[in-house]
């Protein structure tokens, strides 16, 4: 297999690492006005007040460009009689007909994303550096989105590239052929950089036809740089979702545009997981709840719909503007499985929407439509690139190796990984941690391909760990271990904890029926059976994005005689490759090694 590609993983830390460098470009970068060669001039065509707008949106593709599997790759639906039945979705050759289709009959049709395009995505999209995603969000004729969180995994140099085009500046171009980038902007109104103060990206873009002007303003959650590599968000800020938009609310409205729409990645959970929900519906427990309530509570009036993300939940709600009127809030679930139709009622004699007259609500991305031709020739072309890496074999499993549950099989099974790998590098690696939210999938046993039940391929492997960290390894005391485990259900964690996975010889016990730190009981960290001496030092190993404090963990990003190792994934495939064969395959883990008190 081409080297480049096999060496991909370990250079992105080094080009996220320049990216301070050139991320005054990136505004430069940025397309004047996405697809406004569809637009005609501005100016009235007839005498109608209103006019309805179509707004399609979606949101956390992830790089999903074949048809997810598994639960990733089903909505749950709600029926008349109250019954729920679950539904195959998603897959750009099909979401792409889709789109199609809803366009057809509305002259004025925009279609908008809340971020996470790329990043944490497939081996298809993921090996190529998502090259592959963006020529098929070209190819969806998408608009306009926001930054998400994962459009900073490999530093904003690579967002920048994604923009504007060009080749890898490690593994150049693929297919023989130049990258020619985004066809639409990336907004990022709250991201800026740390000497000039100034927006990395354009922060609105402004839709226009036949005299109808929408705005839109584009931001990424404020807490970015707590679930990314500190690498990826070297030298950004990223500000107040709330205080951001309303800045540019206000600049648009300077400049005459009234009607306007947030995408923002940052979302909410629904009372129920069924994508067609009302969750307005009144009754206890009904509704939706999470950090996008009060974005939505306090974005200013002068904002006529909130397009978000990042929860992966599914909602099409009603939330209160401060003053007091109703506004519509949606989400389309993840990975291309829904998109949203919003209907939004442009008014002419006042340049803004009316309010009253906006509805919306979200489809399923069904797989009974026929594919779209263009997405099949995409998809065939980067799958049959990736083929010769991904089906290589890495080891063998005698079972399905899970990653659900406080703690998982597949979580022992990479903390163990990291382990090894830290100790052929540095003997004196006592134990490791990997974050949960790191491992995206589990591995199973029956075949994917060709490869034969129980064997892992790369690109199984890749499934599980996408996100091309390295394994890093610092001395931290024993105290700090335990106020470690403590952060893992106090402080940000507290509402919903993070449970790190731990390796081989780590125990404690968990206790759930108490609060905050006091969870991790008291004396029961031990080390291959020995309480932790909170005096003494202890090398551990974890990933990048921990080392980097993620996740809350901002003790573990404290650490001293920190060394950076390898590729996260690289350490997995030689861990299997060493403990296992075919006549004797890893065993499932018996993730016993956290006792949990309910």
């Amino acid at each position: 297999m081409p080297p480049t590609i096999l060496s991909r993983r370990t250079h992105r830390l080094l080009a996220a690492a320049a990216g301070l460098a050139t991320v005054g470009a990136l505004a430069a970068a940025m397309p004047a006005s996405a697809h406004q060669d569809r637009a005609t001039p501005t100016h009235h065509h007839g005498s109608g007040r209103y006019q309805d707008v179509q707004l399609l949106s979606f949101n956390d593709l992830h790089g999903n460009l074949e048809p997810p599997t598994g639960s990733s790759g089903r909505v749950t639906e709600l029926q008349a009689d109250g019954t729920t039945k679950t539904v195959d979705a998603g897959g750009v050759e099909y979401l792409a007909t889709h789109l199609r289709d809803a366009r057809k009959g509305n002259k004025y049709s925009i279609t908008a994303a809340a971020g996470d395009m790329v990043g944490a995505s497939p081996l298809i999209s993921g090996l190529f550096h998502d090259e592959p995603t963006i020529e098929a969000l070209n190819g969806l004729d998408l608009d306009v989105t926001s930054v998400g969180n994962h459009e900073f995994d490999e530093g904003a140099k690579e967002l920048a590239r994604l923009q504007k085009g060009g080749c890898h500046p490690t593994d150049g171009c693929y297919d023989g052929k130049k990258f020619e980038g985004a066809d639409f902007p990336y907004l990022a109104a709250n991201v800026t950089d740390e000497k000039t103060g100034k927006p990395i990206l354009k922060p609105y873009w402004v839709w226009r036809k036949n005299g109808v002007k929408v705005g839109f303003i584009g931001v990424t959650l404020e807490g970015t740089p707590n679930i990314v590599s500190a690498e990826g968000v070297k030298g950004l800020k990223f500000g107040d979702e709330v205080e951001t938009i309303n800045k540019y609310a206000r600049e648009l409205q300077r400049q005459g545009v009234k009607s306007i729409v947030a995408l923002i990645h940052e979302g909410g959970s629904p009372a129920s997981t069924a994508y067609n929900y009302d969750c307005d519906s009144p009754g206890a427990g009904d509704g939706i709840s999470g950090p996008i309530v009060d974005i939505a509570k306090n974005v200013t009036p002068a904002v006529d719909a909130l397009i978000t993300g990042h929860t992966h939940q599914a909602y099409a709600c009603t939330i209160p503007d401060p003053a007091g009127k109703p506004r519509m809030v949606t989400s389309a679930s993840s990975f291309g499985r829904l998109y949203t139709d919003t209907t939004l009622t442009y008014d002419r004699w006042t340049g803004d929407i009316a309010r009253t007259a906006v509805k919306s609500a979200n489809h399923v991305v069904t797989r009974d439509v026929a594919k779209a031709a263009d997405m099949t020739t995409l998809v065939t072309k980067w799958k049959a690139l990736a083929a010769p890496v991904a089906s290589r074999p890495l080891g063998y499993i005698a079972g399905d190796i899970g990653n659900t549950g406080t703690e998982s099989p597949a979580g022992d099974l990479i903390a163990d990984a990291q382990l090894a790998y830290a100790r052929s590098v540095d003997p004196e690696a006592d134990l490791a941690f990997m974050n949960p939210g790191g491992i995206r999938a589990g591995l199973t046993y029956a075949a994917s391909g060709g490869e034969g039940d129980g064997v892992v391929t790369y690109g199984e492997a890749y499934t599980v760990q996408p996100f091309a960290n390295t394994v890093n390894l610092a001395d931290l005391t024993g105290a700090q271990v335990i106020t470690a485990l403590q952060q893992q259900v106090s402080g940000a964690n507290e509402a919903s904890p993070k449970i790190l996975q731990i390796s081989k010889g780590l125990t404690y016990t968990l206790d759930l029926t108490k609060t905050g730190a006091a969870r991790v009981v008291a004396g029961s960290v031990k080390l291959d059976g020995t309480a932790i001496d909170p005096a003494a030092t202890y090398r551990v190993a974890m990933n990048s994005f921990l080392a980097g404090g993620g996740d809350g963990f901002a003790e573990l990003g404290k650490g001293g005689n920190v060394r950076v190792g390898g590729d996260d994934l690289a350490a997995l495939g030689a861990y299997l490759t060493a403990n296992s064969s075919a006549t004797t395959p890893y065993p499932v883990p018996a993730a016993d090694r956290i006792t949990i008190v309910k």
